[in-house]
């Protein structure tokens, strides 16, 4: 007996529509879907990673990835407002000039930036201090107090050079706390050249400046705690995950990573200051 049911090839010809519409579900559906969980796989692990490092880190292309993350509607967590700090109104220069301005280090410990923000947490007001490697992108260093001292930022170079040989140059803004004589004295202490950027021109010493950006983004909302301990833990953590967990988009790798891989690279250690200078950067 012959079936009353038509194929589906005799339908789409009566209808004069492809057949592979008749399907309940097209087969890019299905690809996508598979997709789909892999990018919030990512995103569970990482919410404020947009389509370029999630590419990253499924090792995919970026357009497809940025066309399902388009198709499901889906975006990283928004970034915060940046923190300004108050300006130093007549305060005269400080005569040390920015001898980092066209450099780009090939190595790690060349190059060290510096600087700090606040946190107001229920009326107490937390300063945060980092020492950044300009290479690796890495936090080498940090430390936090109850005031925006010189000690604070001496602190935290402290702390970079207990974890990291100290660099050749270490650049901030000319706030009082780098240009205190104690931090100075720090710096000539480890044969460290100061470097500072302009008055009044904070994308000199734009990689510390940004990272405080995404650093308070993906910290999230600070009232989540119920005491300064764990605040601070969270501080850590958040540093931690940076360091060692986080793909950095400019250098395309997790910044742990890259100090990793310089280690295993040909440089040799040389004594003339100068030649060491030469050699460090491009």
């Amino acid at each position: 007996m012959r079936s009353p049911w038509l194929s589906k090839g005799t339908v789409a010809k009566q209808f004069g529509i492809a057949r592979s519409t008749l399907y309940l579900q097209s087969k890019q559906s299905v690809k996508d879907k598979v997709l789909l969980d892999q990018v919030l796989a990512v995103m569970r692990d990482h919410p404020h990673y947009g389509h370029r490092r999630i590419a990253m880190a499924m090792e995919r292309n970026e357009k497809l990835v940025r066309r399902i993350m388009k198709k499901y509607g889906l975006k990283p967590r928004r970034r915060r407002k940046r923190f300004r700090k108050p300006k130093d109104e007549g305060k005269p220069a400080s005569g040390i000039h920015n001898l980092v301005k066209g450099i780009c280090p090939i190595r790690p410990s060349v190059i060290w930036v510096g600087d700090f923000t606040d946190i107001d947490f229920y009326g107490t007001r937390i300063y945060l201090a980092t020492v950044l490697d300009r290479f690796t992108r890495e936090v080498v260093g940090w430390s936090i107090g109850t005031h925006h001292s010189a000690q604070l930022v001496i602190d935290a170079l402290e702390d970079a050079i207990r974890n990291r040989t100290p660099p050749q140059i270490f650049h901030s803004d000319q706030g009082s706390e780098y240009d205190s004589v104690a931090c100075r004295a720090g710096l000539l202490a480890h044969r460290i050249l100061p470097s500072q950027s302009k008055k009044a021109s904070p994308w000199e010493n734009g990689h510390q400046e940004s990272w405080y950006g995404r650093f308070k983004e993906e910290l999230g909302n600070i009232h989540r705690f119920t005491s300064l301990d764990e605040l601070i833990e969270a501080i850590h953590q958040q540093i931690h995950y940076y360091n060692t967990k986080r793909i950095h988009s400019a250098i395309r790798m997790i910044p742990r990573q890259r100090f990793e891989q310089a280690q295993n690279c040909w440089y040799t250690p040389v004594k003339n200051k100068k030649a060491h200078l030469s050699t460090g950067v491009s």
